[in-house]
């Protein structure tokens, strides 16, 4: 058998000896019977972050992966029941690309399980053969569709975190990451969520115990992984949609500042005030970027910003919409001066 990768390794005897005692001992038959398994069948079972994968691609396999649509999921399994068991059960009615049983710490079956099949056609017999299937008396499997989950939230991270920190870290600490999407908390007393997107299912769900064992090193405590809702989601779809508020400040000039409340500052001061900050705070000049990222029929813009400040270890980054009224400041204008009184909140 080939090597295996970091972080991975194959399934041994000595993986069994520890606490025998203290098992189970049905459970720890089922072990026995499982490793007397694999070594007259010569099948290949890795074990990584909480789970043992046969498979992905199985031997033999010749092409890439399988389409979409092709996973199972496979729950309410005995925890004494193994690959033994399972994988001829649903290689029987297709062709298996991979089988994933989940692991507890100690090692002991999660009792759910998912088998990627090389065709959408033998995922639809998996389920039409084996759902409700009786593995022994009184227990009755249940297989379904998996649901392919990709999207993560991380919440309660603070309004100093960037975007572009946030993507570096994530990929220090995950693999497999495909976006990352800062929002400001649609809940009361949050300063800022982001939604992460993975590649696969079996990223994400990596990425997320990667997380939940606070791997991710950020000032904040208490920052929070978990899936992301469909009711999450479709409330940040409409606060994306939605019309800001604007902020009135001095001057008569409208300015929408995502959570921040404006100072009482005229428009042509804020900037002079943001540079006076940097300086007593020893600081260099603040550096701009700006662009327009969205245009509405109603006058609003959507601008995206930046803020480097040579120094300050953190980039302020954020959206922010403006009014397009023929007068005064130009939107491009607005949208430096609502970058600038982000960054203020930050400095002081």
């Amino acid at each position: 058998m080939g090597q295996p990768l970091p972080g991975h390794r194959h399934l041994h005897r000595d993986d069994f000896l520890p606490n025998v005692q203290c098992m189970d001992q049905q459970n720890h038959q089922g072990k026995m019977a499982l490793l007397a398994w694999q070594e007259e069948t010569g099948i290949e079972l890795v074990q990584i972050n909480g789970q043992r994968r046969y498979g992905g691609p199985p031997p033999g396999w010749v092409g890439g992966p399988p389409p979409a649509g092709t996973e199972v999921y496979i729950a309410r399994l005995p925890q004494d029941i193994y690959e033994n068991t399972l994988i001829p059960l649903f290689q029987s009615v297709g062709m298996l690309y991979e089988f994933r049983l989940m692991l507890t710490f100690s090692g002991l079956n999660r009792g759910f399980a998912f088998a990627r099949y090389a065709s959408p056609q033998d995922a639809h017999r998996a389920i039409d053969s084996l759902h409700r299937y009786q593995l022994r008396p009184g227990c009755t499997i249940v297989v379904c569709w998996s649901t392919q989950k990709r999207e993560l939230v991380l919440s309660g991270l603070g309004m100093w975190v960037s975007q572009q920190e946030l993507e570096v870290r994530l990929q220090l600490v995950t693999e497999g990451i495909c976006s990352v999407t800062l929002h400001n908390s649609p809940y009361q007393g949050q300063a800022k969520l982001a939604v992460l997107k993975y590649k696969s299912h079996e990223a994400a769900a990596l990425a997320r115990k990667a997380l939940m064992e606070g791997n991710l090193r950020l000032r904040e405590a208490g920052i929070r992984v978990d899936w992301l809702d469909s009711q999450l989601k479709k409330k940040l779809q409409q606060l994306c949609e939605e019309e800001p508020l604007s902020i009135s400040v001095q001057g008569g000039n409208n300015l929408a500042v995502p959570g921040a409340v404006a100072p009482c500052l005229p428009l042509e001061d804020v900037l002079e005030c943001l540079n006076m900050l940097c300086w007593k705070l020893c600081l260099r000049k603040p550096v701009f970027l700006i662009k327009c990222v969205l245009v509405k029929p109603n006058g609003w813009q959507k601008f995206w910003y930046q803020v480097v400040i040579p120094g300050f270890q953190v980039l302020v980054t954020d959206f922010t919409w403006v009014f397009s009224d023929r007068h005064g400041l130009s939107e491009f204008k607005k949208a430096k001066v609502a970058a600038a009184l982000h960054t203020l909140q930050l400095l002081s």
